[in-house]
């Protein structure tokens, strides 16, 4: 799996440069952002990556509870962490926090404990946990597959991402940004969400297998159901994230002798053309943003690409350790660059003094995070769900 740790590095390095070049490099990045989107780049790498490795943790385990378990104390842990440490430098006004507009902070908070709270109307307080949104999102839909026993069929991921990429180039401005919330209201909308939620996760992790599905089903409804009719990204781009991750799933299927390498090939081709496609009639209509998404995303399938094919071979150890920690990379960079905008400023010229400064920085205060949060709550995790995997 260390293809996949280098691809995790280049794409932390991409997103880390595309943040922190609003303070260090404008004049670079309003060059460059017109021909290349870093941030969609970025977490496309990042989409494609756990659309690959995620159905394959849920196999490996063959329970959802121990999955649960595991993604819960990979993900929650460190993010709670990290905004607490915002919160704090925020009250000593040394950093600033996202306006909650006209949400509560009670809502806010429940939004987040969620982590779907970017599908529920209320802002993300590290603009990056958007993205956890979606994961979260596929979460729930790979669960679903795995409780009604379809997650092995290449049909039950194909079907579901030729709609998904069908659907984007269909989606146009049909449904606004945040429907449900604007509709029925942020609060009801964040209520509805948490008890489903919490039904489906238990439901799924239970014993009897007709609550299982039903959990398994739940959850997928409420995902999709909140990407297609509340996201705050354009639907199409929604649906676009969805068809990507279930296309790295196709990618691990062929991997496992499930498909065919050339039924992989052709699903990629028509998830790829559905995807430019839509950026090119809905994007917001200025030629080269349009171009700059377009650009990323196809850059980031050729990275892909390119990992796949050194699978196996020995990468250079700083990538593949960039990689592994990679998410503290993710969640951390933002922190310290809400500290430097509220206490130095940014800059109007560019320094990639730096911006080299900043990741020198950066790299050592993630390894402490990996090394006394993630590593720690992950063994605790790991053991927990082998014990709940031998109970049930």
């Amino acid at each position: 799996m260390g293809w996949l740790d280098a691809l995790r590095g280049i794409a932390a390095l991409v997103v880390v440069f595309d943040h922190s070049s609003y303070t260090f490099m404008p004049g670079l990045r309003r060059e460059l952002m017109p021909y290349f989107n870093t941030s969609r780049y970025g977490i496309m790498v990042f989409f494609l990556v756990s659309g690959y490795i995620i159905p394959r943790s849920l196999e490996r385990r063959g329970c959802v509870r121990a999955f649960w378990i595991g993604r819960i104390l990979r993900v929650y842990p460190l993010a709670a962490a990290v905004v607490t440490v915002l919160l704090s430098l925020h009250v000593l006004g040394v950093a600033e926090i996202r306006d909650f507009g006209a949400h509560s902070a009670a809502a806010v908070a429940l939004a987040h404990i969620t982590m779907l709270q970017e599908l529920l109307g209320t802002p993300s307080l590290l603009l990056v946990l958007w993205t956890l949104s979606y994961e979260m999102a596929f979460y729930l839909m790979v669960v679903a597959l795995f409780t009604i026993r379809l997650h092995r069929r290449p049909s039950a991921v194909a079907i579901p991402l030729a709609l998904l990429a069908t659907a984007s180039v269909a989606a146009g401005a049909v449904v606004p940004p945040s429907a449900l919330s604007s509709l029925f209201g942020t609060g009801p909308v964040i209520a509805v969400a948490v008890i489903a939620m919490v039904a489906a996760v238990c439901c799924a992790s239970g014993r009897s297998r007709p609550l299982r599905t039903f959990g398994g089903v739940l959850g997928g409804v409420l995902a999709l159901a909140l990407v297609t009719l509340n996201g705050t990204v354009p639907l199409w781009e929604g649906l676009v994230i969805l068809a990507v991750m279930f296309l790295g799933t196709t990618v691990h299927r062929a991997e496992t002798g499930q498909a065919t390498w050339r039924f992989t090939a052709a699903t990629a081709a028509f998830v790829t053309t559905c995807a430019v496609g839509s950026a090119y009639w809905y994007g917001d209509g200025a030629l080269f943003t349009r171009r700059g998404w377009i650009l990323a995303f196809l850059l980031a399938l050729l990275t892909f690409g390119a990992g796949l094919a050194v699978r196996g071979r020995s990468l250079p150890l700083a990538l593949t350790g960039l990689g592994t920690i990679s998410y503290s990379v993710y969640l951390v960079h933002p922190v310290l660059l809400a500290v430097i905008d509220a206490t130095a400023g940014r800059r109007h010229e560019d320094s990639p003094a730096l911006e080299a400064a900043f990741v020198t920085v950066l790299l050592p205060l993630c390894l402490l995070t990996y090394r006394y949060i993630e590593t720690p709550v992950q063994a605790w995790g790991r053991k927990l769900a082998c014990r709940k995997q031998t109970l049930s």
